[in-house]
């Protein structure tokens, strides 16, 4: 399935600027939507797409600043990249420390704001992978049974099925049973890459029986 293409967003309250950014950022084949407040932005609904965010720090209402962590509050996950004409060390501090791609004083260099926006759009894309992946995964773990979902995490501390069946009250030709079905499920060509898949959804492993 293809990827749908990237996409821009870009919100500054000066329609001036926003029309510069759009007119750089259109002429390297991207996508661009403009907003003139960060309420404008949260209103619109946004494609399902790479994305990233190209935000001035000082918006009417909220700041550039005090959206970006209230995007993080509402799970909201885009990279930012801030554009200010009055920025600070402390500013630039608090926005990286957050997560921003970027911290751009205006006047700018054209190319380091596209340069941004690239590392930006590669990130976002990394993201949407990593979490398509992540999907996959819970949807083969929803599949198994109580009892394979209680067996997995042994295999992955790395017990023997012997081992297993002692800790968990069952016998061994049971849990090799459960062992075979739960690697098949979550399709693990191997112990190891039954681990990586743990780690990536979060299991919890036991502690040593």
């Amino acid at each position: 399935m293809n990827e749908r293409a990237p996409i821009v967003f870009v919100v500054d309250d000066d329609p001036s600027v926003r029309r510069s950014i759009k007119r750089l950022i259109g002429s390297v084949g991207l996508q661009v939507e403009l907003f003139g407040s960060a309420q404008e932005f949260l209103l619109s609904k946004r494609p399902d797409a790479p994305s990233c965010l190209v935000l001035d720090i000082r918006l009417p209402g909220i700041s550039g600043l005090d959206f970006q962590h209230e995007l993080a509050e509402a799970n909201i996950h885009i990279p930012i990249i801030f554009i200010t004409a009055h920025g600070d060390i402390p500013m630039t501090v608090r926005a990286m420390k957050a997560g921003a791609v970027e911290f751009l004083t205006k006047p700018f260099r054209e190319q380091d704001l596209l340069d941004a926006i690239q590392l930006a759009l590669e990130r976002d894309r990394a993201r949407r992978q990593a979490d398509a992946e992540i999907a996959v995964l819970r949807e083969r773990f929803e599949s198994l049974t109580p009892r394979e979902r209680e067996v997995l995490p042994w295999v992955v501390f790395g017990l023997l099925s012997k081992q297993i069946a002692d800790a968990i009250g069952t016998s061994e030709a049971s849990v090799k049973v459960h062992r075979s079905q739960l690697m098949r499920k979550m399709a693990a060509d191997s112990v190891a890459d039954l681990v990586r898949m743990a780690e990536k959804m979060g299991i919890p492993i036991p502690k040593k029986p």
